[in-house]
């Protein structure tokens, strides 16, 4: 290209986007395209892939077909084009949501010149009308948006994607530029097998993006994690994942009734909604979306400040391509994924059923990224050396770098790694090898032989685990290579055999050791947490319940039973609202005598300076359609207890402990109509008075000890007693 071009390039680069220097790679891929040539961009997220055919097809004579693979994606890269031009014809998108009037209008713009810029779904590509239709009109070139979705190894396999290339060839011959933010050595290989373009000029840019911070945590209360993160960094901008649409409900319901500003996102809701809570969240008429991978491909907004994976991703291409939606801008970008094995073993069992090829490649998948979850370590090192880049030293900004663990001479075990694999003719995968080493003498390993070989067992002194750990190492190092394409199969470097006859020494650190329990923060009972009471609090408390009693002439356990009063000792809750979380206070309890409980809290936290853990409290849904609302919705009825057990399967006893625990909440509950039925009056006013003049404690054996085992049942008392509690309680 002669000066006069590159400077008319810059010129054109500033007439239309407003920049006055191109970013990295840009300018150059820019020219390889203009010049008629393949081009295969790799560039992380936030390098500016778009750029690198939007302006080619704005200099170019004729139309550029840009093939993307989400709607949304098109209806964002469009509307950002139009605002770029003064003409909205200069970029338009072809697919299912158009109806046929908008597709005449748009092949009319085509037609008459004004679109330089033509979006269209695979699916929409392989439509006899409009390859007909595209056959008619001068093509400047095809660009491959999200190009991975192409290979089985990808993240993201479309299968409409393989057809790319036969179809173009019908359409009209054109360069062809395929773009990924994610592609290993494999995927970039596969990708260009199918475009028919091995020849292409490959422009690939680092992966490394020094401001993202990486951090795996073990998925031990991760809804808490995530809600104490959130409120921690008010204001700030961020995308949760989760895999299953209904975890995304969840979860965003979750993190609603607790104040966060959030909406889901997923492919099963209405078209109009998933849409406009996008929108929301590119307006931040809302901080935080969750959802499913559905979202964010293309998504242009640069200052998302964190990306949390509460499921662990199938890939790390997946992982990458997710994680770089952070800090697109340059600035602060946090990515934190909540890490469970059990989640892993959920994903294998989805690829039972499947097609051999494809469940290999999926175990694998999730084998790599298994590995990089619970390794010790420098998270940029191992995702660099997943997509085929060297970095020679740690990041200094990841969880396994700002927290090391100990680290300890490697050189005899790395030995024994390379020294198996070469036994075993470079043809295992790494559990293989591990099982070798640490002496399990499996099926596999007995299939075979490798339990006769001399090697079997010289690890022995360390599990499978800690020979995983080995091998990453020398994968690190460069000793071993890795063959995705055989499934991952090992074999010794060069540079590997060089270490066996000369070793040298290699700092090594285990793997981590994640808890495998599940997330218990999804439907977590508030105010349930264990933890020590403050019994000095506990004995005020008890005299301030004691105070407010007898200024309303009840028995102290009539305001607030002592588990409550041990849960608020433990809790502190410093609010009516706060005070509704407590064990055994609802709304109606809360409402009527919490305030003097909660403000003498509040003063007794701040003069001891108490990090309490009500500041972390998760509020539950309320699910509408829960025991307790029923039992409510029945007795309002004035429907039998009996059949009410009966209806949910319930015993009598199991009825009662139900009814009991929504009274002592504070709900009010009328079952003078029961009572009138089932006893004797007399008997209801005894034991009513009992309570109301005598009762200390208001427990039943209290009760039972003075009204006498004889004359009274344990049914009639508890039954007496949540009368009693509902009419002067609450």
């Amino acid at each position: 290209m002669s000066f006069e071009a590159e400077i008319s390039l810059t010129k054109s680069l500033k007439k239309h986007f407003g920049f006055d220097s191109f970013k990295g790679n840009q300018e150059i891929i820019i020219r390889n395209i203009l010049s008629g040539h393949d081009t295969f961009v790799l560039m992380p997220t936030g390098g500016g892939k778009s750029l690198c055919y939007q302006l080619p097809a704005l200099v170019s004579e004729g139309t550029a077909i840009i093939i993307s693979p989400l709607i949304a994606l098109m209806k964002n890269q469009v509307d950002a084009m139009r605002a770029f031009s003064e003409q909205d014809g200069v970029a338009h998108f072809l697919n299912s949501s158009l109806n046929k009037s908008a597709i005449a209008a748009v092949k009319e713009d085509v037609t008459s010149g004004k679109t330089k810029l033509l979006y269209v779904a695979p699916e929409s590509l392989t439509k006899e009308e409009n390859i007909e239709f595209l056959k008619q009109i001068n093509i400047s070139f095809y660009a491959i948006d999200e190009a991975h979705c192409i290979s089985e190894w990808g993240h993201d396999f479309r299968p409409e994607y393989r057809r790319i290339k036969s179809i173009a060839e019908e359409i009209g011959p054109a360069p062809i530029i395929a773009l990924t933010a994610t592609a290993t050595p494999k995927v970039q290989h596969d990708i260009q097998k199918n475009l028919g373009m091995p020849d292409a000029t490959v422009f690939k840019s680092s992966f490394r993006r020094e401001n993202l911070y990486y951090e795996i945590r073990p998925k031990t209360n991760a809804t808490k994690d995530i809600i104490k993160y959130i409120k921690n960094n008010p204001g700030k901008s961020g995308i949760i994942y989760c895999l299953s649409r209904k975890k995304v409900e969840e979860l965003a319901e979750i993190l609603k009734v607790n104040g966060i500003r959030v909406l889901p996102y997923h492919a099963g809701m209405d078209p109009n909604t998933r849409s406009g809570n996008q929108d929301k969240f590119l307006m931040e008429e809302v901080d935080v979306i969750v959802a499913t991978i559905a979202f964010g491909m293309g998504i242009d907004k640069p200052d998302v400040r964190f990306v949390m994976h509460y499921d662990i991703p199938k890939s790390l291409e997946g992982y990458y391509q997710e994680t770089g939606r952070a800090g697109r801008d340059g600035g602060e970008g946090r990515c934190i994924t909540f890490y469970n094995y059990k989640d892993i073993v959920k994903l294998e069992k989805f690829l039972q059923g499947k097609p051999v090829a494809e469940a290999e490649i999926g175990k694998q998948l999730l084998y790599e990224t298994t590995t990089f979850a619970e390794s010790s370590l420098c998270r940029v090192r191992l995702l660099l050396s997943y997509f085929g880049e060297k970095m020679d030293e740690d990041c200094g900004n990841c969880d396994n770098c700002l927290n090391p663990k100990e680290s300890f001479e490697g050189k005899d075990y790395i030995v024994k790694v390379l020294k198996v694999i070469t036994a075993v003719n470079h043809k295992y995968k790494t559990d293989h090898v591990s099982d070798i080493l640490a002496g399990n003498a499996t099926p596999n390993i007995k299939t075979y032989n490798h339990h006769q070989l001399e090697l079997f067992g010289s690890g022995g002194d360390k599990d499978k685990v800690f020979w995983g750990a080995a091998i990453k190492h020398a994968l690190i190092n460069g000793l071993v290579n890795k063959n995705i394409e055989n499934y991952g199969l090992l074999n010794v470097t060069e540079k590997g055999e060089e270490y066996l006859k000369n070793p040298y020494s290699i700092a090594m650190v285990e793997d981590q050791q994640f808890d495998n329990s599940d997330d218990v923060g999804l439907g977590a009972t508030p105010g349930s947490g264990a933890g020590t009471v403050d019994s000095e609090l506990f004995s005020i408390l008890k005299d301030l319940r004691r105070k407010i009693a007898k200024k309303f002439d009840l028995p102290p356990f009539v305001i607030f039973q002592d588990p409550s009063l041990e849960d608020m000792c433990i809790q502190f809750p410093i609010t009516i609202e706060e005070m509704q979380n407590i064990s055994g206070v609802g709304v109606g309890k809360a409402n009527k005598y919490g305030k003097e409980f909660a403000d003498f809290i509040k003063k007794y936290v701040e003069e001891r300076d108490i990090v309490r853990p009500m500041d972390m409290v998760v509020k539950s849904v309320v699910n509408k359609s829960g025991m307790k609302v029923f039992i409510i919705q029945s007795i309002d009825r004035k429907m039998s207890f009996e059949d009410i057990a009966s209806t949910k399967n319930m015993t009598m006893d199991e009825l009662l402990l139900e009814i009991e625990s929504i009274v002592n909440s504070g709900t009010k509950l009328d079952i003078g109509y029961y009572l009138d039925l089932a006893m004797d009056e007399d008997k209801i006013d005894d034991i009513y008075d009992f309570f109301k003049e005598e009762a200390q404690t208001g427990t039943l054996d209290e009760a039972l000890a003075e009204l006498g085992e004889d004359d009274y049942t344990e049914t009639e008392i508890r039954l007496v007693r949540i009368k009693f509690i509902s009419d002067l309680g609450n």
